[in-house]
């Protein structure tokens, strides 16, 4: 299963109930998705969903699980399942526009991120969100 790249680990501390994510899961921007080392979004829904897999919730355990994401602050299974939903709905949102037939400038002018930008996006450094989007249509679209 391809993550994020050809390199992800996804480290589970059995006795200490820790997962640590590396940057599939990030509490400070997009998911980065390297598309040249074989990563896809897909992969990293899958990768986010196994971490739910792995995840005790805190109701069912003193504090539950904590998730150590690749960047950002410690977080529980909620948090996951928060970035999971945030990532599966812009792919379903880009995917339907490539569907229509939109191209990449189009499906970028289109905003497709634009709910979640004030806490995820980035129009700056080393991974903006049109860097985001660009990779999403990338794993999504069919190669011309």
């Amino acid at each position: 299963m391809e993550l994020h790249s050809d390199g992800d680990s996804i480290v589970f501390f059995r006795h200490s109930d820790v997962v640590a994510t590396g940057d599939i899961f990030r509490t400070d921007s997009y998911p980065v998705i390297d598309i040249p080392k074989g990563g896809n979004i897909e992969g990293i829904i899958d990768g986010l969903n196994r971490v739910l897999d792995l995840a005790v919730p805190a109701h069912h355990e003193e504090g539950g699980t904590y998730i150590v994401p690749g960047h950002g602050r410690i977080c529980d299974e909620f948090d996951v399942l928060e970035y999971r939903d945030m990532v599966t709905i812009i792919r379903d949102r880009i995917q339907a526009m490539i569907k229509k037939g939109m191209t990449l400038a189009q499906v970028k002018a289109a905003r497709p991120t634009r709910d979640y930008d004030p806490r995820y996006g980035a129009a700056s450094g080393s991974w903006t969100t049109d860097m985001f989007v660009e990779a999403v249509y990338r794993s999504l679209a069919p190669q011309r």
